[in-house]
């Protein structure tokens, strides 16, 4: 993360400015991570994370004193904020649930959409 303190007025613009990639400026960069990953697994967010957080892992697994330790960390403030955040979002999905649609297409065919929670999710978030 770059920081910036007390910017002379003259630089405000640049500051500001927002970055002008577009999805397809990244998506085949993105693709090949993904392609990578689903290939060579964890290794490769291994080396994903020293190149672009500058952070080397040993462990990908966050044991249990440190998730107590870093939730000590954490505000009660942001923490409120973090659970009204999780309220919100939990009304709006749950406004989205649909029961299983069933087509039969032709004769002896039939097609169906569902949605179904899965087991486990892995999430890199950079930075």
């Amino acid at each position: 993360m770059n920081k910036i303190y007390n910017p002379k007025r003259v630089d405000w613009n640049n500051v500001l400015k927002r970055p002008t990639q577009t999805v397809a400026d990244i998506e085949g960069l993105v693709n090949g991570i993904f392609e990578e990953v689903r290939s060579n697994g964890d290794d490769t967010i291994k080396k994903y994370t020293e190149q672009f957080d500058k952070v080397v892992l040993e462990n990908m697994l966050v044991s249990k004193t440190e998730i107590e330790e870093a939730q000590k960390l954490v505000s009660d403030d942001l923490k409120e904020a973090i659970k009204l955040a999780k309220a919100n979002i939990e009304v709006f999905h749950k406004a989205q649930k649909t029961e299983r649609i069933e087509v039969e297409t032709a004769a002896g065919v039939s097609c169906w959409q569902e949605k179904r929670p899965i087991q486990k999710v892995g999430l890199y978030i950079p930075g």
